[in-house]
């Protein structure tokens, strides 16, 4: 059975994989890290605005974004495949396959990275954000050169957290043909009871995503200025 076919069908499982976890990735910070940082800056604890109408307006847009991220975190990986199949088919123009898998996951990636991106916000100190309003910084300014950069270490042990999060999403896809190492294992491991198909499987998504947060814990590492 481990002929050079099967071993093909691995390593292209593999590539999939890959590829559907590192464009999800990038497309879910596209969307989730301006949600992320709209979350932290409008929270009644973010960058003070000076106008009764300014604080008025920060309330309803984290209100709203709030309300659309929990939403969307509430929903199962596995329901939302098929709830935004007509999405995808727009998009893609097919429900299935690698490529077709990347929208959902950059669906349900977004909000998720939304959270993690506001939390490692609000892990800057207070003081460092008031010494740049003091001296005159802007809003833009300030998110750019002090929440951004001060964040930097946290933020990249989230990608690193959502890298393998996603990954393990793109497995769950292989339930409904979504390509990559899951659909091989469920179409061999499940349907046909090769459960050394199966064991393979796992144990490559185990290799990559400890492989994948290795390489985000060391860079973390190397960009923590407190070391």
């Amino acid at each position: 059975m481990w002929d050079n076919e099967m071993i093909m069908m691995l390593v292209e499982g593999t590539r999939d994989t890959l590829y559907m976890t590192l464009m999800a990735t990038f497309f879910g910070y596209l969307f989730g890290l301006p949600m992320g940082i709209a979350l932290m800056v409008t929270d009644k604890e973010g960058l003070r605005s000076h106008s009764a109408l300014g604080q008025r307006m920060h309330a309803v847009i984290y209100k709203l974004l709030d309300v659309i991220v929990n939403i969307a975190r509430s929903i199962p990986f596995l329901i939302l495949l098929i709830l935004v199949i007509p999405i995808t088919k727009a998009i893609v123009g097919k429900s299935y396959g690698s490529t077709a898998t990347i929208v959902p996951l950059t669906i349900a990636a977004a909000p998720f990275i939304a959270r993690m991106v506001e939390s490692s916000l609000k892990e800057v100190d207070r003081g460092v954000i008031e010494a740049a309003e003091s001296m005159g910084a802007g809003m833009f300014r300030i998110i750019w050169s002090v929440l951004l950069v001060e964040a930097r270490t946290s933020l990249l042990v989230g990608v690193t957290i959502a890298i393998g999060t996603i990954l393990g999403y793109s497995a769950m896809a292989g339930a409904v043909g979504g390509g990559g190492l899951g659909d091989i294992a469920i179409r061999y491991g499940y349907h046909r009871y090769e459960t050394d198909v199966m064991l393979v499987t796992i144990v490559i998504l185990v290799l990559l995503v400890q492989i994948l947060q290795s390489i985000g814990m060391m860079l973390s590492k190397k960009l923590d200025r407190r070391r």
